[in-house]
């Protein structure tokens, strides 16, 4: 196949190839809209204003005004700094958004090789390394891209959109850098007071559905979210003092009341309930899941980085719910007390032993005529029967509906909620069809890791593998036979398992021990990881693009 050229770049190089960093360790990671795959080649390169503003410098004020009265041909050859600025606004509206990291360096790759720009990229947690080469002068240029942001699938979906029109050459690569810049200039979807009501009602939601709490716990827990929420958009977003210490702040305050509302001596609120929702917002399920997907593709350097800093972060939020709860029952010595006998009544066990000896003839046959003696010993199995104990919460018959968890039908109506909230809460648009497919799909994912958690008993990594297979393989499907974005659509799927798993592996408070909160995440985003590539890979080998990158996610 003949190579074209571009007349201002690349002339002198005829048959040259760039080969990236993971060629030469044995993968070899191409985007699937790489014009590898697709055997797409771009024919042009950006607008005639370039070339005409370069023509007309050297004009006269005569000749510029013939030229610009006579009709214009169109010619669409661009300049090499319009084509390295928009791989760098690319860059940078990747990591603001939350594009998975693994995937960037291969989208960069083939942006490039596109655009027919000798360049390398290197990723590291909130830095992209762009390096520019020029063969003719046998120099090169490096730019530091440095971003922070947030998880917006609104955005990012019109993010990648931009990036196939381009690969695809249906835009310039200039007009790409305008509608790039104008998308990270813009104001957020939603404003403040809109995040602190999704976060109210995503935490009352997803307490009653995963941590077995009642209507009167779903209050408190979205009271307690909708104060995070709010702290977050207000204080710590403006104060980087008060943004280091935010989380341990904010976790104390809500075990804090969380605890005083159930040592209330009637038992009507739930403290496993209303601390384990009320940070649901900022628990780094999103973050581990990224680092095991990066650690997973061999990208030991982001994967290893982001996966400790998680960890650490997940112990910070489990210190900061039992200082809350202590601190509490400082002042509160009576429950202090009555926590302690609780917990020594669950843990002691009794034991009677003593000797028994034969006192009539009866069983003077059985033991040959000797008298039958011996010892016995009864140990109790269960030392305290936890009566009226679900899911952690102590719910007695007595007690009102209000007091009582929600019957099993009402998931059928808070699961689509919370996946509606949830989506919305990300950042994506309210009136597309990706909402819809987003909504399905995490439904779905529920439906699997419910109906796994029934057959397979306190493995809530197993489960959460099943969970995100399901997830996968609907996101995979969608992605290849209705031209979809993978990742977008499977987001929330993805992240509805985070603290569905952690349910089953006890609650988010863990009794107080961070560590088990740490482990616990492991294991239910390792599950994640793990579901996610079985099905992948599953797609892959029904599918036709063999070359393709598998990493749809």
């Amino acid at each position: 196949m003949h190579r074209r050229t571009s007349s201002s770049y690349g002339a002198s190089r005829p048959g040259y190839g760039r080969f990236d960093s993971c060629t030469s360790a044995g993968s070899q990671v191409i985007d699937p809209d790489d014009p590898t795959i697709t055997g797409e080649r771009k024919k042009t390169l950006d607008d005639p204003e370039d070339i005409e503003r370069a023509c007309m410098k050297q004009m006269n004020y005569k000749a510029r005004r013939k030229y610009q009265q006579r009709i214009r041909i169109e010619f669409n050859i661009t300049s090499v700094l319009n084509r390295q600025k928009f791989l760098m606004r690319l860059a940078k509206a990747l990591m603001t958004f939350g594009a998975p990291s693994h995937r960037i360096e291969s989208q960069l790759l083939s942006a490039a090789r596109i655009l027919e720009v000798d360049a390398e990229f290197i990723h590291i947690p909130g830095v992209i390394i762009c390096s520019f080469g020029d063969q003719d002068t046998k120099t090169s240029e490096m730019h530091f891209v440095k971003s922070g942001g947030r998880l917006s699938l609104g955005s990012l979906h019109e993010v990648h959109q931009i990036y196939r029109e381009v690969v695809h050459d249906e835009i310039s690569a200039r007009k790409a850098t305008e509608k790039l810049e104008d998308l990270l200039a813009a104001k957020p979807l939603y404003s403040s007071i809109t995040r602190c009501i999704l976060a109210f009602c995503l935490s009352g939601l997803i307490c009653s559905l995963a941590f077995g709490g009642s209507f009167l716990d779903m209050w408190i827990a979205g009271f307690g979210a909708s104060f995070l929420c709010l702290m977050q958009v207000s204080v710590a977003s403006k104060s980087q003092l008060y943004a280091n210490v935010f989380e341990i702040s904010v976790t104390i305050v809500i075990s804090f009341a969380a605890r005083g509302l159930s040592s209330i001596r009637s038992q009507i609120f739930c403290y496993t309930a209303i601390s384990s929702a009320g940070i649901v917002g900022i628990l780094p399920g999103y973050l581990i899941l990224s680092s095991s997907l990066e650690l997973a593709s061999k990208n030991i350097v982001c994967g290893s980085v982001k996966m400790v800093y998680a960890l650490i972060y997940t112990l910070f939020l489990g210190f900061g719910l039992q200082i809350g709860s202590d601190l509490f029952l400082l002042f509160d010595q009576g429950a202090r007390h009555d926590l302690a006998a609780l917990a020594a009544r669950m843990q002691t066990t009794s034991a009677i032993t003593g000797t028994f000896v034969s006192d009539n003839g009866t069983f003077m046959n059985i033991n040959h005529g000797e008298p039958l003696t011996g010892t016995f010993s009864f140990v109790s199995g269960s030392p305290f029967v936890r009566e009226h104990i679900i899911d952690g919460c102590y719910r007695p018959p007595g007690f009102p509906w209000y007091l009582q968890p929600f019957p099993w039908w009402a998931q059928f109506l808070i699961v689509p909620t919370f996946s509606i909230l949830s989506s919305l809460a990300n950042l994506q648009p309210f009136w597309t069809i990706e909402l819809i497919v987003m909504v399905v799909i995490s439904c779905v994912s529920y439906a699997a890791n419910k109906v796994a958690n029934h057959f397979i008993f306190n493995r809530s990594d197993v489960v959460s593998a099943i969970g995100a297979f399901a997830v996968g393989l609907l996101g995979n499907i969608y992605s290849r036979k209705m031209g979809g974005t993978a990742f977008t659509s499977m987001v929330t799927g993805v992240l509805f398992l985070v603290p569905s798993g952690l349910s089953q592996a006890g609650g988010i408070t863990a009794q107080g021990n961070g560590i088990d909160i740490g482990g616990a995440m492991i294991a239910v985003t390792i599950g994640i990881t793990v579901g996610l590539f079985m099905s992948q890979a599953l797609v892959y080998m029904f599918g036709s693009r063999k070359n393709a990158a598998i990493f749809s996610f």
